[in-house]
């Protein structure tokens, strides 16, 4: 194995290991400064993380708000604190080693605003901040206005060439690294295209290679590319390290980390990783944000994906084979279905799945009544956590602050299950992301005997190659 040495990212000396940031309050600061105290990159979440009382209690995010935008507001208040609490205390538990980055979801609601009130809330504790989920061009501006560097997050060379053409060239000398996050194989938000296929992985090392290869055509071939997704023994990677051909490469690991002493996640949620067997992540397009996303497949994702399957198409008149009338509601409006839906309707009905509920697709689901209050309720508890979500039609734009499209019962409040799950919250009936290596838990002799490392320790062992 390779011996593995420091790389220069961000102006500094550091092992070319990084903690990948996931979202709402499960990458903490004690996770990030836990690795960074190891002499890698350590991250902590920006998005909606918890802050604490005099107590050290932490602060649970209620809402008191009677508008959507009021709600949106605390929200952003209790970003802006959080992240400055998480900022803290990564720094004082990293010893001044290592790095410490702020990750941030561009498409979370008040993203820009958030991460300026960290920025200023927490000077100079934090020195990156690595961002995706959508096409961050204001990334480059926030990072050169706060010295420090920046660090986005694409799944193609084509993206990070659109980032760059149009932003990120006026801020050369901030950029620290680029984050390549392979769709296939990266735990939460994926980044794939319209012209890819969830099916049919591509092999990363030939995506990398063109991301540099376009790096290169932009003077950025010392620019350190960081490959996020499916990295569990280094020694897997070897051909990648010291690559001339690839330039300097980092190495993050988002999963892994989960299974750390630092980590805040519930006891039920760490045994529970250590069981997964291969196939168990699911790479699905249930999100509100639109985006691809994995998870594992527990009840609250198989809930949903028979949700989904209880969807017919319906016009509002009789057309075509559109022949057969359906009342939908209290008030049974009017539509039309095709008679071959109706029988299945029935057979829906017969199941207890009474409720019919529209979707912006001129479709209809089937759900019980229980089910269809719950939806209803969350879409409007809704407090923005989004800039655009097409579960509740929320979007943070004036003057309306919707998306002008019909709510769609087909997904699900992100925000919610993400911070039940993150706070004890049952692992079968939330989101649980996780990256599609999480079954190696159970096969890594690392683990075994139930030990669950230190962040530091989990370093020094990722270290080893092995």
């Amino acid at each position: 194995m390779k011996a593995i040495n420091a790389i220069r990212m961000g102006g500094v000396e550091v092992l070319p290991l990084v903690e990948g940031g996931k979202g709402v309050a499960v990458s903490n600061g004690a996770t990030c400064g836990g690795w960074a105290s190891g002499g890698g990159v350590g991250t902590f979440s920006a998005v909606n993380a918890d802050s604490y009382d005099a107590d050290g209690t932490i602060i649970r995010q209620v809402y008191h708000g009677k508008t959507r935008r009021e709600r949106h507001e605390e929200l952003v208040a209790y970003g802006i604190a959080g992240g400055i609490a998480q900022a803290r205390e990564a720094h004082e538990r990293s010893n001044g080693q290592g790095r410490i980055h702020a990750n941030i979801l561009w498409e979370m609601g008040g993203a820009e605003r958030v991460i300026r009130g960290i920025l200023d809330g927490a000077k100079g504790l934090v020195n990156g901040i690595t961002c995706g989920a959508g096409m961050p061009y204001r990334l480059a501006d926030i990072a050169r206005e706060y010295g420090v560097h920046y660090y986005p997050i694409v799944s193609s060379a084509r993206a990070f060439g659109a980032l760059w053409k149009r932003s990120y060239n006026k801020a050369r000398d901030w950029l620290g690294g680029v984050v390549y996050e392979d769709p296939w194989l990266a735990g939460g938000h994926n980044g794939l295209s319209n012209s890819e296929d969830p099916r049919k992985p591509e092999a990363p090392y030939a995506r990398v290679l063109k991301l540099r290869e376009q790096m290169r055509e932009f003077g950025l071939g010392e620019v350190p590319i960081i490959m996020a997704g499916g990295v569990w023994w280094l020694e897997e990677w070897e051909d990648w390290i010291d690559n001339p051909e690839l330039g300097p490469i980092a190495f993050q690991f988002g999963t892994r980390p989960l299974l750390t002493q630092e980590s805040p996640i519930s006891e039920a949620w760490k045994q529970r990783l250590l069981t997964l067997q291969p196939g168990d992540v699911l790479l699905q397009r249930f999100s509100p944000t639109g985006f691809y996303s994995s998870a594992v497949r527990n009840d609250f994702i198989r809930e949903l994906e028979t949700r989904n399957e209880r969807q017919v198409a319906y016009t509002s008149e009789p057309i075509g084979d559109h022949t057969a009338e359906y009342g939908v509601g209290p008030r049974k409006r009017k539509v039309w279905l095709t008679p071959h839906d109706l029988q299945r309707v029935r057979g829906f009905e017969a199941e207890g799945f009474n409720e019919a509920m529209r979707t912006p697709d001129n479709t209809l689901i089937f759900v019980t009544k229980e089910k269809q209050a719950e939806i209803v309720q969350d879409q409007i508890d809704c407090m923005g956590c989004l800039s655009a979500c097409r579960f509740s039609n929320w979007s943070q734009h004036e003057p309306d602050y919707d998306t002008g499209k019909k709510a769609d019962p087909r997904s699900f409040c992100i925000q919610k299950t993400l911070q039940d799950i993150a706070h004890a919250g049952t692992t079968e009936h939330n989101l649980m992301f996780a990256g599609h290596n999480a079954y190696r838990f159970a096969q890594d002799p690392f683990y075994s005997n139930g030990f669950i490392p230190t962040a530091k320790q989990l370093v020094e062992r990722i270290l080893t190659g092995r």
